[in-house]
């Protein structure tokens, strides 16, 4: 492909119609000073010229070589941009967003025609902009990003409120907020402004905690409320290793729009940047889709599958940190006509009960995982022994699954809140067990998310557990198994008091995969290619580490689970910039008392240049009883030594069928 030589500046305001400024950075092809150029957007608080966006960055650097103008753009009180961040997809934000859009279509180097690309949060955004249909708008690729804020985010699944994701990331956001702003860009008023940013941005988990139904709050953002309302062109991408990849089916499934899904056997990463690999040249093909739709040239995307997929084989758990075994394979349209439902009845072992004061959950490793050894499960076996399963006999021809698969049950409990886990695994023939996927049901959500129905002890009730999307090849000889707990921690929050499950015996649990034939057509698939390397840039980096450590009390019985990362160290020679950042969560529980449920989460953000020194440490923690949560949030900042501000916030919140 051919390039384009790249003019950077580290720093370009962007005006708002209130006054307030966003920061941005621009790559501009040498060209677009003569001939004007689409643009591509990345809309994100993360900060556009940290040391570690380095990678994020060279992405950016190749939409310029290809004849993009890329900007990338900090929110609203994020990085060097004017105002406040008050949570994750206020209608501020969208609406900035709209602005930033018009901007850039106004500019002289730009051609009038903008696209959107993000990953996570700037995934997220990419849809909810493209559903408020900014003229300029013409194409969006979002990465590992959701329809579904409340079912398919990291606060509740399946109305069970994730303990492994909803205070941490609360905690990381409350670190990325409590920064200040560059003294370079912004000026002498950079102590003022931060100041405004410490006494003023909120603790996230505050707002989220005060919702645990999808209620109104959730629905802003959803994009699934309304998929008629998204016109524009979306390249849906995600990873088997990422919760979010179900997103990528539905939005096939439910837009009106142009749309192609892709997801590998990636992460909460890039492809390009994939772990596990293989890692593909996800560049050009985001090339192809905006040269598609933003210069109107035939680059074939209209003739290419619906879906692309990684199809896993079985690889013992902990042999494919690096790469994942198996194949590429595609569906012409979605749903696909081709995929059956195959019913398994789960009848072994009933009627079963599950106590809900188990420690179950310890090999399950993050929910949400970005392809560190640490953040990724381990062996079934453990977690298997301490549930009931239903285990198929061997196969006897390899069975490939691709899309949701259920669990229908019938279930009884002693108390009115209770809820279920459901992991499905791959059994191999020396009876090693490997995690395809796992869901959550508040059993007070059972008929919905909205509003919560306690339930009658001793009623039985008819329930269906949807799962994760996957993908996943089970080879002949070995067996399917679904495992069912009544807790699982740390991923979900305990019930709020010990309650029984019973698993019912009346013929009507089982297990609903879809079944996917194999096809000779998956052979002939444009082939992916490995990813460009990253250009080169003025970062010197030392390694980080990160470590999952597990200590378990049999006197007292209590476990601690201690997930530790510190990402290194990282300096931008171009300026003299440096940043450091480390995080520490720990994850609590004695059997038997799930009162005793403790999540801790500290972080520390440092940046400086020269002089110029500041860090910020936060500890957040949070608790519940039968009726309440309790959280705490505590800020500390430093200018060099001199610590310049601190405060602490409780709060506690009733609970509502969590």
């Amino acid at each position: 492909m051919a390039t384009t030589p790249v003019r950077v500046r580290r720093h370009q305001w962007i005006p708002l119609a209130d006054g307030t400024r966003l920061a941005a950075r621009v790559w501009l092809p040498e060209s677009a000073t003569a001939e004007p150029v689409p643009a591509v957007l990345e809309y994100i608080p993360y900060r556009k010229n940290d040391a570690t966006a380095a990678r994020d960055n060279s992405l950016h650097a190749r939409f310029a070589q290809a004849g993009y103008a890329a900007v990338r753009v900090d929110l609203r009180g994020s990085g060097d941009s004017d105002g406040l961040l008050l949570d994750e997809y206020a209608q501020q934000e969208l609406t900035d967003g709209v602005e930033v859009i018009d901007w850039l279509a106004r500019q002289p180097w730009c051609d009038g025609s903008v696209g959107m690309i993000g990953k996570s949060w700037g995934g997220f955004n990419g849809l909810q902009i493209a559903a408020l249909r900014p003229p300029a708008l013409k194409a969006v690729v979002t990465v590992c990003s959701t329809d579904d804020r409340y079912a398919d985010d990291v606060h509740y699944t399946g109305g069970s409120l994730l303990a492994s994701e909803m205070l941490p990331w609360a905690s990381t956001m409350l670190a990325y907020n409590a920064r200040p702003a560059d003294p370079a860009v912004v000026g002498e008023g950079w102590r003022e402004q931060w100041r405004q940013r410490l006494e003023k941005t909120p603790a996230y988990v505050e707002e989220w905690l005060t919702h645990q139904t999808r209620d109104a709050y959730w629905r802003h953002g959803s994009v699934c409320e309304d998929y008629t309302a998204i016109q524009t062109p979306v390249l849906a991408v995600g990873g088997w290793y990422d919760p979010y990849c179900g997103a990528v089916l539905r939005l096939l499934e439910g837009l009106d729009a142009p749309v192609r899904g892709l997801i590998g056997p990636w992460a909460h990463t890039y492809p390009h940047q994939a772990e596990p690999g293989p890692a593909i040249d996800f560049h050009t093909e985001v090339v192809r889709w905006f040269d598609q739709w933003l210069r109107g040239r035939d680059t074939g995307v209209g003739d290419d599958p619906a879906l692309r997929v990684w199809m896993p084989d079985w690889a013992a758990p902990g042999t494919d940190r690096e790469r994942r075994t198996g194949r590429w394979v595609a569906e012409d349209e979605w749903p696909s006509a081709r995929i059956e439902e195959r019913a398994l009845p789960l009848t072994e072992g009933l009627p079963a009960r599950l106590d809900s004061t188990r420690v179950i959950g310890l090999t399950g490793g993050s929910w949400l995982q970005f392809g560190d050894a640490a953040g990724q499960f381990g062996p079934q076996g453990a977690d298997d022994g301490l549930s009931h399963t239903f285990t198929t006999a061997p196969l006897d021809v390899r069975t490939e699954i691709l899309g949701v698969p259920t669990v229908a049950l019938r279930v009884t409990a002693d108390r009115p809140a209770a809820q279920l886990a459901v992991r499905l695994t791959d059994v191999a023939p020396d009876g090693s067990s490997r995690l395809i996927t796992r869901g959550l049901l508040n059993l007070t959500h059972r008929e919905g998310h909205e509003t919560p129905l306690p339930l009658e002890p001793g009623r039985a009730y008819d329930v269906t557990v949807p799962l994760p999307a996957t993908a996943h090849a089970f080879a002949p000889g070995h067996r399917i198994r679904v495992a069912v707990s009544a807790a699982y921690w740390p991923l979900a929050w305990p019930s709020p008091e010990p309650v029984t499950v019973t698993l019912e015996a009346d013929g009507r649990a089982e297990l609903r995969l879809p079944v996917r034939p194999e096809r000779a057509e998956d052979a002939k698939l444009r082939p992916y290619v490995p990813p460009l390397p990253d250009l080169p840039a003025p970062l010197r980096q030392t390694p980080g580490t990160s470590s999952r450590r597990i200590e378990h009390d049999p006197v007292s019985g209590t476990t601690v689970v201690t997930l530790t990362i510190d990402d290194g160290e990282f300096h931008d020679l171009a300026d003299g910039g440096w940043r450091r950042t480390g995080s520490l969560d720990r994850f609590t529980l004695t059997e038997g008392d799930p009162h005793s449920a403790l999540v801790e989460c500290e972080r520390t953000e440092e940046v400086g240049r020269g002089d110029w020194r500041t860090r910020v440490v936060t500890c957040s923690r949070m608790t519940a009883d039968a009726t309440s949560f309790a959280v705490s949030n505590t800020v500390t900042a430093y200018e060099g030594e001199e610590r310049v501000y601190h405060r602490t916030k409780d709060c506690v919140i009733p609970r509502r069928g969590v």
